[in-house]
């Protein structure tokens, strides 16, 4: 019995000192050491994003030139965005909506100008061979004074007013220089010029046959209608050395001097290899392919043949300073055009504050000399900053 108590008394003083050294409690989570850290630098407020004006035409800075060929499929015109001119009221009721994009680089300025047009317009007065063996030129029997809308081209023109001299140009555009009515019976469609002297605008009048690789730059001035001195009124183009574009007649001997040679308006002087005669296209003679025609080859030429009005060249000079090239195709033409920042010339207008606002006026010719589509109101330019 003793041994009995003994034992259990062992067993009980063993599971009170395995009590004691049970399983320790767990310690509390620390805290990690605070580390000292500098305050946030403030921050600048974020530069808003540039914008032009309202409607204005934003010329992107390019790093190269877009290829004038009338392709505008050039990276220089992918990000730039267009704006759209509404041009009415031309003959026929012509209107369409133009796009134009611009684009600059160092010294240059880059336009792409695409329209609707349903027809390309080429069949320019041309030389047609009569039953009888005369040669007649195709003219619209309506046409009283430069105002041909049946046998002619594709045209357009941009009056951009230079150094703002143009009272009124900024707010009404190219309506401020247009007179219509005056002297109807000698110009149906009126006269273009601006009302005070000083007053100067830059024209850059495409010709879609008689321009070759470029645009005609001309210019406004106050002249007045004279038919004797300024039959074209206030507008002129800009001097040339040589080149540009002339009616194509043969040559006679003066008759007041036979040791000199005068125009002989009664058959065409020239003709190319590159001409169809059954239909005149492509409407022009380039003067580097240019043959002299004799009598003898006018004769032999079968009745109804075709020989383009118009032998052109690339021009020289002042006038030679915008270059071009253009397409058409399904019912659309794409023309790209440029030219320098700067030209020198003091009938140009001159891009050379590229902080400044360009003022321009848009009208498009379809198939007719005078009788444009016109938009209403101006538009204007402005550089992206680089």
């Amino acid at each position: 019995m003793k041994k009995l108590m003994s034992v259990l008394s062992l067993i009980a003083l063993v599971s009170l000192i395995l009590s004691a050294c049970g399983t320790p409690a767990t310690a509390a989570p620390t805290e990690p050491p605070v580390v000292a850290t500098e305050a946030p630098a403030p921050t600048e407020p974020p530069v808003p994003a540039w914008e032009g004006p309202k409607g204005a035409l934003v010329a992107y800075p390019v790093d190269a030139a877009p290829t004038l060929d009338g392709s505008a499929d050039d990276a220089a015109w992918a990000t730039a965005e267009a704006i759209e001119v509404e041009v009415a009221n031309g003959f026929d009721n012509f209107e369409t909506k133009a796009e134009l994009k611009a684009v600059y680089t160092a010294d240059s300025v880059y336009f792409l100008l695409t329209y609707e047009d349903p027809t390309e317009s080429w069949y320019r007065s041309p030389w047609v061979k009569q039953e009888d063996g005369t040669w007649k030129q195709d003219k619209d029997p309506d046409d009283k004074g430069g105002d041909n809308n049946l046998y002619y081209e594709d045209k357009f023109a941009m009056i951009w007013n230079i150094n703002n001299s143009i009272a009124n140009f900024n707010e009404k555009g190219c309506a401020v220089a247009c007179h219509d009515g005056e002297n109807p019976d000698l110009k149906p469609y009126g006269n273009k010029y601006n009302a005070a002297e000083g007053e100067f605008g830059d024209i850059w009048h495409w010709k879609s046959i008689r321009n070759l690789n470029q645009i005609d730059d001309q210019y406004l001035d106050w002249t007045q209608f004279n038919a004797e001195t300024a039959k074209e009124a206030g507008r002129k183009s800009d001097k040339k050395d040589s080149g540009g574009y002339a009616d194509n007649f043969a040559t006679m001997p003066d008759p007041a001097d036979a040791s000199k040679t005068v125009a002989d308006k009664s058959k065409p002087g020239f003709t190319s290899p590159n001409i169809d005669l059954t239909t005149g296209a492509p409407g022009f003679i380039l003067d580097s392919e240019k043959v002299a025609l004799t009598q003898e080859d006018l004769d032999a030429m079968p009745v109804g043949s075709i020989i383009p009005g118009i032998v052109k060249s690339e021009i020289v000079g002042d006038r030679g300073q915008i270059s071009a090239g253009w397409k058409w195709a399904d019912g659309k033409w794409t023309i790209e055009f440029g030219r320098a920042l700067d030209t020198g010339s003091e009938t140009d207008v001159q891009f050379n504050d590229l902080a400044a606002q360009y003022f321009f006026g848009l009208a498009i010719f379809e198939n007719a000399q005078v009788r444009h589509a016109f938009q209403y109101g101006v538009s204007s330019m402005v550089f992206m900053p680089k």
